[in-house]
């Protein structure tokens, strides 16, 4: 589906569906240097059993045009302002957010999961469940990977590669004859830095994650609005450990559900991360 956010061109992956407005919506959000395919088994699924879905490209990731935005407040506007020209009206006073039928239904993954909290905190009367994955806050980047994703980028990312996997997805045909996460996530990193000709992609993304500091007045406003929040996170996760998301769990008030995966649990455990998705969102 392809609309007009902002003054440029966006994108947003409907799960092989026609897109309807009226149906309750999930959006899904991605995480750096990603675009909307990380989504596309969950994203199929809902669009299948009676929910409209658009899965995001950020801007100047994938097939949304740039520039890319270089907060996580613009982003949280962007997502907004890109359900606004998708026709996705706010709950109305009759239809409170609480209802799962009467809102949205925001999913983010690792810097998706900031923008997510930031949309809801924009705009709480339109949505009805938060669900962040692979989620932690603050997400503090070391100042060695920021150094080296400037300076060397290819390596940075085979290093953020490596972090993102457990040790049980390091093996081609994981988790299934044909697959290879390390190869297909490298290849997916590489062809959103490539694609974007206005700078640095990767580094833009980790510095969008690391100088996020709204959060505790983003919870605020969600919380006061009453809108259900959910964590998803993976126990072998070595980017966003679960322990790093604790006490935003707290604060939000979020039911947790800990999957046996790294930090790619899309891709890692499939399954059990549509499992997670299906209660998180019931």
């Amino acid at each position: 589906m392809r609309l007009t956010v902002q003054g440029h061109a966006a994108y947003a992956y409907t799960g092989g569906k026609r897109f309807d407005p009226a149906l309750p919506c999930v959006v899904f959000i991605h995480g750096a240097l990603h675009d909307h395919s990380v989504w596309t088994l969950l994203a199929r699924h809902f669009a299948h059993h009676g929910r409209s879905v658009l899965a995001v490209d950020l801007p100047g990731h994938g097939r949304s045009a740039g520039p890319a935005l270089g907060d996580v407040e613009s982003l949280g506007g962007w997502i907004n302002a890109l359900l606004d020209a998708a026709g996705v009206a706010s709950a109305s006073a009759s239809a409170p957010a609480e209802s799962a039928a009467s809102g949205v239904a925001l999913v983010g993954h690792s810097m998706g999961s900031l923008i997510a909290l930031e949309a809801a905190a924009q705009r709480p009367a339109r949505v009805s469940r938060l669900v962040m994955v692979g989620t932690a806050w603050p997400m503090k980047v070391s100042d060695a990977l920021l150094s080296t994703s400037r300076e060397r980028p290819l390596a940075a990312m085979a290093m953020v590669n490596a972090f993102s996997h457990a040790s049980t997805a390091n093996k081609p045909s994981y988790p299934g004859p044909g697959a290879w996460l390390q190869g297909s996530n490298q290849a997916l990193m590489e062809r959103m830095q490539a694609g974007y000709a206005q700078g640095n992609l990767f580094e833009h993304d980790f510095l969008v994650c690391d100088r996020y500091q709204r959060a505790p007045e983003a919870v605020a406003q969600v919380t006061a609005a009453g809108v259900r929040a959910e964590m998803i996170l993976g126990a072998k996760d070595a980017m966003t450990p679960p322990k790093a998301a604790k006490s935003l769990a707290e604060l939000l008030g979020a039911r947790v559900q800990t999957l046996p995966a790294g930090h790619s649990l899309m891709t890692e455990a499939p399954e059990g991360m549509l499992i997670a998705l299906k209660a998180a969102l019931a």
